[in-house]
């Protein structure tokens, strides 16, 4: 689905989602209503069409159900008052906000050279890390990281996120992030790079089982079994989860420590013959039918 900050019609985002939802399951207006704590099995039906108006109380209602949080949720409230202003100079305010928030959050898309970002934990890590140390040297930042990171590796990261146009550095040596997020953008099939970052992440989080107090990491997991169908399902609600992180996460601009989060949905089994099956030959699994989405945040 098209990231929130690119609309402009409250409408239209609802029935955009309402349509994503419909195509990967049963879900219903009557779901819809009932999510949002309404009566009218109907009403957000006839707020897409136009009929019925939100109120920003109903705003709030609706955004929760569609799991909005963080900036995405105070766009959603934008994009109410801006189509129900009572005059122009609370139309023009609440526009301006809708501008302010697009513009600060908009997702960095990175091609060329600058996709060697996901080659390595440290380019997300410095990234975040630099611009909450204003003044800090290289040694200091290291000293800062978990990992195992060099002075040296910390000035080539920093030359390399300033040559990206990932950081950007002002007159008083302090860096700033150009973008809320980084993206590699709608890919069929997850690049080198990225698999490589997904392998240091992964043993990054095994040493943090044991390095990190319980107090400041959370794991979790489950062992499921599933048919194709139920995979494609979580998936897709593992990327609405993961959409509404990043936005809890990039809606403060304050930074206390970095983390990692790592979600991970894989087979511990091979494919198994069901009912009526003649064969025990693995069947091919087909991917799940997902329409390509930017990603957002430092992830791959």
């Amino acid at each position: 689905m098209t990231p929130i900050i690119e609309y402009r019609d409250y409408r239209k985002f609802i029935q955009d989602y309402y349509d994503e939802r419909k195509r990967s399951s049963a879900f219903t207006w009557r779901d819809f209503a009932a999510a949002a704590g309404f009566s009218s099995a109907v009403y957000l039906k006839y707020v897409c069409e136009g009929k019925k108006n939100l109120s920003i109380a109903a705003a709030d209602q609706v955004a929760v159900a569609m799991g909005l949080a963080g900036f995405e949720l105070d766009f959603f409230k934008s994009m109410v008052a801006y189509s129900h202003a009572k005059n122009d100079a609370a139309k023009q305010a609440a526009f301006d906000a809708m501008l302010a928030l697009a513009k600060e959050h908009k997702v960095n898309v990175l091609e060329g050279d600058a996709f060697k970002f996901f080659s390595s934990w440290k380019n997300p890590v410095i990234r975040e890390l630099a611009p909450a140390m204003p003044g800090a040297k290289p040694l200091e930042m290291a000293r800062k990281c978990r990992a195992k990171i060099t002075a040296a590796e910390v000035s080539e990261t920093l030359a390399f996120l300033t040559k990206t146009g990932l950081l950007k550095k002002d007159k008083f040596g302090n860096y700033k992030q150009t973008s809320k997020s980084v993206s590699t953008g709608p890919m069929d099939v997850t690049p080198v790079a990225v698999r490589r970052l997904h392998h240091e992440m992964g043993m990054l989080a095994l040493e943090a089982i044991e390095g990190a107090p319980l107090a400041e990491r959370n794991f979790t997991g489950v062992t499921l079994g599933l048919t194709q169908e139920a995979y494609c399902q979580i998936v897709k609600e593992l990327a609405a989860f993961r959409h509404r992180v990043v936005a809890i996460a990039t809606n403060s601009s304050a930074t206390e420590r970095v983390y990692r989060l790592n979600m991970q949905l894989f087979p511990m089994t091979e494919t198994l013959p069901t009912a009526g099956d003649k064969s025990i030959k693995k069947r091919e699994h087909k991917r799940c039918a997902a329409k390509p989405q930017k990603k957002r945040g430092n992830h791959g």
